[in-house]
């Protein structure tokens, strides 16, 4: 019995042997190459990403800039007796802020026509401040959208070893 179970365990050696060394050969070279395409993948993701992030940082910086300049220049379009002639009420700024805040403003009140005591010029500020920061939101948006689209399209093409 011991010398049929020796003789079955040669010719499955001998018969199998060869075969599975050819499957294993295989598999590692089948490895290596999944490991190649993985770090061209890499590389080609990490390029992708330092140039979205320096094309769409370019952009914020400018639109920042252009705020900044906007800010500056309040004074050429709103004088002091432009300040001092028109006044906001209370009621506009509490809408205003109901309008940042998401939350509904409530209704309004006679102490609602009472001046804020805000002036034009501030107004003015903020309201330049807060359209510079969200276009700036906007583009970091964009620069998302458009790095997550060419992501997809490079993770498209390395689906396999062999593609990149």
């Amino acid at each position: 019995m011991a010398a049929f179970s020796l003789g079955v365990w040669c010719a499955g050696s001998f018969y199998y042997g060869p075969r599975i060394q050819k499957e294993h050969s295989a598999l590692v070279h089948y490895k290596a190459q999944l490991a190649i395409a993985h770090a061209k993948l890499t590389q080609a993701q990490y390029k992708l990403a330092t140039r979205i992030e320096i094309q769409y940082r370019d952009r914020i910086k400018i639109i920042k800039e252009k705020g900044d300049t906007l800010i500056k220049e309040i004074p050429v379009y709103v004088t002091q007796a432009d300040a001092t002639h028109f006044g906001v009420n209370v009621g506009f700024v509490r809408h205003y802020n109901a309008a940042f805040t998401d939350e509904s403003a409530r209704p309004a009140a006679q102490s609602d026509r009472e001046p804020a005591h805000i002036s034009l010029t501030e107004i003015a500020a903020i309201n330049a401040y807060n359209a510079s920061a969200c276009l700036q939101w906007r583009e970091q948006a964009l620069g998302l959208k458009d790095f997550y689209r060419q992501l997809q399209r490079y993770s498209k093409y390395s689906d396999s070893p062999s593609g990149s």
